[in-house]
């Protein structure tokens, strides 16, 4: 074996053999040259009366300075008893349990097992927010060293943007993490709690609906000459008379319609609860006739993407093509507030019977909540009147006093 110190130029000039050699630097450190051209840094000692053989690194990534560097702290650990290699696999497996134990790696297990029963257009919102406002900041820290300053600030950058309500939503998935963590004894307690007040508080926001009866017949009207694709100007026409949430609306599945019984039965997202939709009259024709189109694919407003529903913006995109302003005047989800309003305000239904077809979780004075046969006969009539004046608010003349006469 030579024993030449090596220089660098020396280390550049060597070329790959057939074999491997071995060129040594003195004091048990050598380079291996393989054949395929690698030049690998070794150092070979005794420790406990065995031969014993250390990895250094790889040339050009660990230069000749600092490979000599590592082979003088090894040196020094042998001096003073320690194994250099048996300190270093202890080094590189608490590396790997401080990476498993990452804020990071504990957010993604929690995230994992949370999503399952979350719709794709909720849990895709959840793990993108983590991605860029959380994980770059906190994300490589041992999940248990960290405070609530440390999480603030994370939460601080974020409101900075004006997103306030982005700002709580990130905080609470934070804080099912360390609840998470907690759970599999990886912290010992959640520090949100401890943030109680320090956040600007959410302003009450209602999305943009039209709820007057002049710019709702208006509204409809502009949907029935709506030029765009038969699949988005289906959901545009079908969105007032169901008004569910858009989510769920995009989402139906023919599977779940029985069009021989004007029904639509499906199981909502939110609230985990079985709810049924009376089609009415109007309903049940605009489906027979998107029905050719889409009748034998999964979705009734399928995706140009197979196997997936309607993006959650199509609508809205197409409102805005309309001409509305959906930061303003009307959303998908306004749908719902204008039935709310005007089945309630011109067909004169109850309340309780336009909740419970809301899918809503009101209790009544017995402390049950949403049936979804409750109040069912009722509910039938009012989805029945309520596209009798749909059809009627389109052909209304407001330029008169008009009186529209329910007997809901």
């Amino acid at each position: 074996m030579n024993t030449n110190k090596l220089t660098d130029v020396m280390i550049r000039k060597l070329k790959p053999s057939d074999k491997k050699r071995k060129i040594s630097d003195g004091g048990g450190l050598f380079l291996i040259i393989v054949p395929t051209g690698g030049k690998l840094w070794r150092y070979a000692f005794r420790f406990g009366g065995k031969q014993k053989l250390l990895a250094l690194g790889k040339y050009p990534d660990i230069s000749l300075q600092e490979a000599r560097k590592r082979h003088a702290e090894a040196r020094e650990r042998l001096a003073q008893g320690i194994d250099p290699s048996a300190m270093k696999q202890a080094q590189k497996a608490a590396g790997k349990e401080q990476a498993s134990n990452s804020f990071e790696a504990v957010s993604r297990e929690w995230f994992a097992t949370w999503k399952t029963d979350k719709a794709e257009s909720h849990y895709s919102k959840v793990i993108a927010r983590l991605e860029k406002d959380v994980f770059p900041y906190i994300g490589k820290k041992p999940i248990a060293e960290i405070k609530a300053p440390d999480i603030l600030s994370v939460l601080r950058r974020i409101e900075s943007r004006g997103i306030v309500d982005t700002a709580h939503k990130a905080k609470y998935s934070i804080s099912q993490t360390f609840r998470f963590a907690v759970a599999s004894g990886r912290a010992e307690h959640d520090p949100c709690p401890d943030l109680r007040g320090t956040l600007k508080p959410i302003k009450e926001s209602h999305y943009p609906a039209i709820t007057e009866p002049e710019k709702a017949a208006e509204l409809l009207r502009t949907i029935d000459s709506y030029k765009g694709g038969p699949i988005v100007r289906a959901a545009l026409r079908l969105a007032p008379l169901v008004f569910v949430r858009p989510g769920e609306l995009r989402a139906a599945k023919w599977a779940d319609i029985d069009l021989d019984r004007a029904e639509w039965k499906y199981t909502v997202v939110k609230t985990k609860t079985e709810h049924l939709v009376p089609l009415s009259r109007q309903a049940v024709e605009i489906l027979k006739d998107l029905y050719p189109l889409t009748g034998e694919r999964e979705y009734v407003f399928p995706n140009v993407r197979p196997g997936r529903p309607m993006a959650d913006a199509t609508i809205n995109r197409a409102l805005q093509t309309m001409g509305y302003d959906t930061a303003k005047e009307m959303t998908a989800h306004g749908f719902r507030a204008m039935a709310r309003t005007l089945i309630a305000e011109e067909l004169h239904y109850s309340p309780e019977v336009i909740e419970h077809q809301l899918a809503h979780r009101v209790s009544d004075p017995l402390g049950t909540a949403y049936n979804r046969t409750k109040y069912l006969k009722d509910r039938k009539a009012m989805m029945q009147d309520w596209g009798d004046y749909c059809d009627a608010l389109k052909t209304a003349n407001f330029a008169k006093v008009i009186q529209f006469d329910w007997a809901g």
